[in-house]
């Protein structure tokens, strides 16, 4: 046997032995790996792809008082990126760009100012059939994520009223800020497996429940509440005037069932709002309100016993003197009973019978019935009103305070002032959440005087008053006109006025009060009862049948019953 001969058969044997050797080895490792070290392979496998993922809740729903829905929360898809991830693959960004509404330039640079994170978004909210568009482009990086998005079915109808929340669903104005908390709900969490591409494949554990937030029932009755924004809407622009507010209120139980502003905004899109259109005007802005102050002054007198209903007022010859100030009547009315000071909203009447009471008894009578007192409604930024204390009063001040000037209150605050009268002579706490059994109500006047009061408001409506188009037809209207100088540095405007109405109804058994308040009508007309009195005809005429309230005015009761009569 050669000795090349040998040489070749140790090098076989070599190899052998080196493969064999080999697959020994890989024997060997194999068994360490799926047997002795099994387990620890298994946690670093799911180290890496088990997560723990944010389970979103959604926030609760508000609803009208009838359980229609006024602000819901939908199911939406936010798209994000890893731009670690996204870098390598940026040309595929053209085709990801329209489903984004936006440019892959714009997406190239949102990313490229990230390279160091590992988190981006690029599309909040979107739909969910475009988010699984975008998921359907298998783009490495790209990855979706749910979420909730708010969504408020009547738009401007309600929108000062309700407020909004932001991308993260947290509220930030109206009622979504201030019931935030009752609002919000709880995330939950769960474990899951994600492959390479962050998609879950298999849910792990539940380690917390989401819990949605609460519901909010609203004394809001949106039939009422589209009726007024209309009727607002529509008298702001005839009389092309700056802004205006209205409020429904049920007089027995003090629920607001409506309330409206103009100008207004769409909640779901606020790209390009006006900072000015948010404010719930009717809450936040106060005002002088003018002579609808009188029926209070009326009430006051009466309540103090020196007055009766029959007591007559010398308002010649239009002008009282108070100091150095001269108090003015638009004609002059002679001698007026307190139905006729009303009737005729005579301002020398009125500051003759304020001058004549006791400063500190007039105050008393005044915030009780809750003016220059905030109204506890809840509502973010509302106003308190402004009535300065009875020491402070010098005659003219007590005078003007008679017919509206030198007072502040907020549309609200009117409402349920005038609620007053509707309720006997008790207040009753007014509230925007549907309320649950009844409150006890504040004494204000006695219900002999509330109701000689309404009485004498129902004059207003009539010919001969300053508001026959404030009267609904088959309804007894008790109310009264305000029509207001607007205040500006130095005193008091000559050409810019405030147009206000107040008002019950049905007067023989009140179950609404309404107040409107027209800021700057611009168009020709700017009498309280002739700008404001016909939208708080229309929106009381609408809302009394809404509510099915039967009319009371008897006269035209006996008229339609003659009408059908006939032979048997």
């Amino acid at each position: 046997m050669s000795k090349q001969f040998k040489l070749s058969v140790a090098r076989h044997y070599v190899l052998i032995g080196i493969m064999l050797t080999g697959f020994v080895l890989l024997a060997g490792r194999s068994a360490q790996l799926q047997i002795f070290d099994h387990e620890f392979l298994q946690h670093q496998g799911q180290a890496r792809h088990l997560r723990v993922v944010q389970v979103p809740a959604h926030r609760g729903m508000i609803t009208d008082r009838n359980g229609e829905p006024l602000a819901i929360s939908t199911p939406v898809q936010s798209v994000w990126a890893n731009p670690q991830e996204l870098l390598p693959s940026r040309m595929d960004l053209s085709a990801l760009a329209p489903l984004l509404r936006t440019s892959a330039d714009r997406l190239n640079g949102l990313i490229g100012q990230r390279q160091g994170r590992e988190f981006v978004y690029l599309r909040r909210h979107l739909a969910p059939a475009v988010a699984q568009q975008v998921m359907a482009l298998g783009i490495s990086g790209i990855y979706i994520q749910p979420e909730y998005r708010r969504y408020y079915p009547a738009g401007e109808v309600a929108s000062h009223l309700l407020g909004f929340t932001n991308i993260d669903d947290q509220g930030q104005e109206g009622l979504e800020l201030a019931y935030d908390e009752w609002l919000s709900g709880e995330s939950g969490a769960k474990r899951v497996i994600k492959d390479g591409q962050r998609q879950v494949v298999e849910n792990v554990e539940n380690i917390r429940s989401a819990h949605p937030g609460n519901d909010l029932r609203l004394s809001i009755d949106r039939r009422i509440q589209y009726l007024a924004y209309r009727e607002l809407k529509a008298a702001v622009q005839l009389h092309k005037a700056r802004s205006g507010s209205l409020v429904v209120l049920d007089s027995r139980s003090g629920e607001v069932l409506a309330l409206v502003n103009q100008p207004a905004f769409n909640p779901n899109n606020r790209r390009h709002l006006e900072p000015s259109r948010l404010r719930n005007r009717a809450v936040t802005d106060v005002f002088e309100p003018g002579s609808t102050m009188k029926p209070f002054v009326i009430a006051a007198a009466l309540e103090s016993g020196s007055y009766t209903e029959t007591t007559r007022i010398d308002t010649s010859p239009g002008l009282l003197q108070v100091g150095v100030h001269t108090v003015r009547d638009m004609h002059d009315y002679g001698e007026l009973d307190l139905t006729g000071v009303i009737r005729k909203s005579s301002n020398v009447a009125a500051s003759k019978i304020a001058l004549s009471l006791d400063p500190e008894y007039l105050w008393k009578v005044l915030t009780g019935a809750g003016l220059g007192v905030s109204t506890g409604s809840g509502f973010p930024g509302e106003a308190d009103g402004y009535l300065t204390g009875y020491r402070r009063w010098r005659d003219i001040e007590k005078a003007t305070l008679s017919y509206g000037y030198g007072l502040s209150l907020t549309t609200l605050q009117l409402a349920q002032a005038y609620s007053v009268f509707a309720n006997d002579g008790f207040r009753v706490p007014v509230t925007l959440l549907q309320r649950e059994g009844r409150v006890e109500p504040l004494p204000v006047y006695s219900p002999v005087v509330a109701r000689s009061v309404r009485h004498m408001m129902e004059s207003v409506v009539h010919q001969g008053g300053t508001a026959p188009l404030a009267a609904v037809r088959g309804y007894r209207v008790a109310g009264k006109t305000g029509t207001v100088h607007k205040s500006i540095a130095g005193g008091y405007s000559k050409d810019k006025y405030l147009s206000v109405f107040a008002g019950l109804a049905p007067a023989s058994d009140p179950r609404l009060v309404i107040a409107v308040m027209i800021n700057e009508p611009s168009n020709g007309e700017h009498y309280g009862g002739k700008v404001a009195g016909p939208v708080f005809s229309s929106v009381m005429a609408g809302a009394l049948r809404l509510m099915n309230v039967a009319p009371d005015d008897i006269q035209l009761i006996h008229t339609q019953a003659s009408q059908t009569e006939g032979p048997a």
